[in-house]
């Protein structure tokens, strides 16, 4: 087998040679024939089918993604240079993408979409709140993080802290440990908190970096909410899974008469009703409940006090084996929601999940339409924002389906 720079090699299947050439960035354990040199775990490997170059890549033999392709061009050296560029290229796109003040709240970096496997970086004004969930990029992170400071610094933009939130079991399918603090940037203070004001959509937020889910916010709805907020004026509003309240207090803000927001997180509650005390809404309350239980009830008491409803669960499914029982799920809250508005009411509804595609959810509102016996008028289809970009040849990358309807 041929080897490259010097790297060790793998061979692969026609199988994963047929999905490299179509795009797809990952080998699988099952896919790897036979290997050339000595492969080390969070190390750099050729990919051939044959005789042919595939692309270099990170290797992992703890992982079921056992090769995550950097490069298809064998003459890429994997330098503090290259590192730069493929940084400072993700960053101009989210600059155009995400324009004005959205680029101080934005995803700078997402994984795959951005070719580094395994890094999400989410801006937060001047925090950066980074995970890292692959062995190879944990191993170059010196390099990106300076490459990510230096871009941000030299566009005039204020970074402060980088906040490392690897405390995240996946870490430990990598053979990594979880951890999570600040990343030491040179010549820079450690800050003394990593709580932080972001404006989205005009609404403010608290954002704690360190403990709140995820990186500290969900940021691939901020053109969903805006959507949907676009529709509240005047309406009556049940928000369903209100996490910290971003689609209620976008509805608020927007006019809504009224917004009752509810999640079954008493930490969550506390968290969205300090939001709306941060901007003055007054229009809106909270409830610490089980959505489930709750839209039961209101069906029981043939309660009709809302003409909008918005429903934004959490994943019901994180893989292939639970997708069926997470289409039930999908399927109970939306034909529940959809027998308590009124005609001419109006609906968002979403699925954040990637197992749950489109047509699987599109199939599951049909169904709970023809149950509910109402029909669906739809008013837009929407996705993540766009600086959680999809690639077409990456399906892995397209996770978000969002809908907003009138029930006629």
């Amino acid at each position: 087998m041929r080897q490259l720079r010097g790297y060790p090699s793998v061979q692969i299947t026609p199988k994963a040679e047929r999905a490299v050439k179509r795009g797809h960035p990952w080998v699988y354990a099952g896919e790897i024939k036979s290997t050339s040199g000595s492969p080390e775990n969070g190390g750099l490997v050729d990919v051939f089918a044959g005789t042919a170059y595939m692309g270099t890549g990170f290797y992992n033999g703890n992982s079921k993604i056992t090769v995550r392709l950097l490069s298809r061009n064998a003459n890429d050296r994997f330098d503090a240079a290259f590192w730069r560029r493929r940084v400072e290229y993700a960053v101009r796109y989210r600059q155009t993408v995400m324009p004005g003040a959205d680029f101080q709240c934005c995803r700078l970096i997402h994984g795959q979409a951005d070719q580094m496997p395994g890094l999400t970086v989410d801006r937060y004004g001047e925090l950066l709140s980074v995970q890292v969930l692959s062995l190879g990029m944990e191993r170059v992170q010196d390099m990106v993080f300076q490459a990510l400071y230096q871009v941000l610094t030299d566009l005039g933009e204020d970074i402060r802290g980088i906040f490392l939130r690897n405390d995240v079991s996946i870490r430990e399918l990598e053979g990594m440990e979880q951890q999570k603090g600040w990343y030491p940037l040179p010549g820079l203070p450690t800050p003394e908190s990593a709580v932080t004001e972001i404006t989205e959509n005009g609404v403010r937020y608290l954002v704690d970096v360190e403990n709140g889910q995820k990186t500290g916010f969900f940021l691939d709805q901020k053109y969903n909410r805006q959507a949907a907020a676009r529709l509240a004026k005047g309406k009556r509003v049940l928000d369903c899974f209100t996490h910290t309240g971003s689609f209620g207090l976008n509805a608020a803000l927007a006019g809504a008469e009224h917004v009752h927001s509810v999640d079954i997180s008493a930490s969550a509650i506390e968290m969205a009703r300090a939001n709306a005390q941060r901007n003055g809404l007054t229009n809106i309350d909270f409830e610490v409940a089980d959505v489930f239980d709750l839209l039961t009830r209101l069906g029981e008491e043939k309660r009709h006090d809302y003409d909008y409803i918005i429903l934004d669960p959490p994943a019901f499914t994180k893989s292939r084996d639970t997708v069926e029982d997470a289409t039930r799920g999908y399927k109970e809250i939306n034909r529940r929601a959809m027998k308590l508005l009124p005609r001419g009411g109006y609906l968002a509804t979403c699925s954040c999940s990637h197992f749950m595609t489109q047509e699987r959810f599109e199939g599951m509102l049909r169904a709970a339409a023809w149950d509910a016996a109402v029909s669906l008028r739809q008013i837009e289809q929407r996705q993540q924002a766009p600086d959680h970009p999809i690639l077409w040849n990456v399906p892995e990358t397209d996770y978000l389906k969002f809908y907003l309807f009138q029930v006629v």
